[in-house]
């Protein structure tokens, strides 16, 4: 076993945190593997007390072991998607902040400040979707808007406001998911748009051209550039459409490989590899931790040219953005929450 490549294909993958408890297999992934970081949920903790304490011991477990800090990454949007405790009180969806500036960069300010200073450096949001469908939608009201111009202008102050309180921001979810009727996480949707004429690229356009750090690639099949791989796994929409043709230099995260659109498909080993040989730089997967092991042992055993060059080019990348942020293990102080309830409670009461 080529341990050296083990943990640089381990630094690809961002695993869902299985429960409230740091296990043996978690503690394995982070040991053996030099897995490149966790994804939280509310699941994980009831209270603020218990998610800083488990970031302080997922940082402290990691630093016994590795060099490369963690990703400590959650889909901390507000509105129906919240990952934050139940005693933080929710922030409005995206729909609700975008009807005055103000509003997006106060949200923005909170959730960076909550997320940087309990230790998370990655957050799976703003959406840059366009809304075309009713609020209950898998995007809905997680959308800036329903026309390119406002999603690009609010979404892209979403992005930057994080960026400011040092949280990586991850756009999402290219090249646009408004545009597919039905739930990826269900079905695999099929378009047969021409995504260089409908407005949906643009916001993502104009992302790259904002310095975006990075950008999660959704489960949509674009027949008219790859009419057999979901964009996901298609190296025609990541390689040749996203990093050579728009020139975009972050990084690119899968959404979850556990979302049936590709794990039905594809299965969780062969999933992974196609989305190294697509030229991704980061897998999401929300599965078991033994299936994590399965997929890195996978591709670490079917290593040939493309992968290896893929992989350390990948590598090379992650750990630029983990310095550029100053991604660190370092424990961190408990937050005020109250003072940050009072302030949610106003932004909520100027939404409504």
């Amino acid at each position: 076993m080529n341990n050296n490549m083990i943990k640089k294909i381990g630094q690809m993958f961002i695993v869902r945190m299985q429960g409230k408890q740091i296990t043996e297999e978690l503690e394995q992934l982070i040991r053996d593997y030099n897995i490149g970081g966790i994804c939280l949920y509310s699941k994980n903790y009831d209270t603020y007390d218990e998610m800083i304490t488990l970031v302080n011991k997922l940082k402290q477990l990691n630093k016994k072991y590795n060099k490369e800090a963690l990703f400590i990454a959650i889909d901390q949007e507000g509105g129906r998607v919240n990952r934050l405790p139940k005693d933080i009180r929710n922030i409005p969806a995206a729909k609700n902040i975008s009807v005055n500036k103000e509003y997006i960069i106060e949200a923005g300010n909170i959730i960076g400040e909550v997320l940087s200073k309990t230790g998370i450096n990655m957050n799976f949001a703003p959406v840059l979707d366009i809304q075309r469908f009713a609020d209950n939608h898998p995007i809905g009201n997680r959308c800036f808007g329903t026309n390119a111009n406002d999603v690009s202008k609010k979404g892209i102050l979403m992005m930057k406001t994080l960026k400011d309180n040092n949280v990586i921001s991850v756009v999402k979810h290219f090249p646009g998911h408004g545009m597919i009727k039905y739930d990826s996480h269900i079905f695999l949707p099929v378009t047969n748009k021409n995504i260089d004429n409908t407005e949906d690229i643009i916001p993502f356009k104009d992302a790259i051209e904002q310095n975006t750090d990075a950008i999660m690639i959704s489960h949509i099949l674009l027949s008219k550039i790859d009419m057999f791989n979901p964009a996901s796994l298609s190296k025609k929409v990541i390689k040749n459409y996203l990093k050579e043709k728009l020139n975009y230099k972050g990084l690119v995260i899968t959404d979850d490989l556990k979302m049936k659109a590709v794990n039905l498909l594809y299965g969780y080993k062969r999933s992974s590899i196609k989305a190294i040989k697509a030229s991704a730089d980061i897998i999401l997967i929300g599965s078991d931790y033994n299936i994590v092991t399965k997929c890195i042992n996978n591709i670490n055993n079917k290593l040939n040219t493309e992968l290896e060059t893929n992989i350390n080019d990948s590598y090379n990348k992650i750990i630029e953005i983990k310095n550029k942020y100053k991604i660190n293990d370092n424990i961190n102080n408990n937050i005020n929450i109250d003072k940050y309830n009072e302030r949610i409670l106003v932004l909520n009461k100027k939404c409504n």
